[in-house]
């Protein structure tokens, strides 16, 4: 006998590559460390800061510079974080709407 289980329509987490992701909590320890957990919530014109320092860390590992000199972090890393916080500032504004 075969069990059921009803998964339709929801989210497949197995489709995250999940180590990948160590490398981003490492950048996120780096900055709670030199500055505070969840400090780049309450930067100042963050979405641009934050947009600047994405396409920074872009265009470094694209010219070739594989890890960010100051914290030896890989820059895509780096940048998937600063997408990841704007995400969470968009989504935000699509709830205040």
């Amino acid at each position: 006998m075969s069990g059921k289980k009803f998964d339709g329509g929801k989210l497949r987490w197995s489709l995250l590559p999940i180590r990948s992701l160590n490398a981003i909590l490492e950048v996120l320890e780096f900055g709670a460390t030199k500055y505070a957990p969840d400090n780049w919530q309450r930067v100042e014109d963050a979405e641009t800061r934050y947009y600047d320092a994405a396409m920074r860390h872009l265009t470094a590992w694209f010219d070739g510079e594989k890890t960010d000199p100051e914290t030896g972090k890989s820059h895509l890393a780096h940048a998937a974080c600063c997408l990841l916080f704007l995400i969470w500032f968009d989504e935000g504004k699509r709830d205040a709407d």
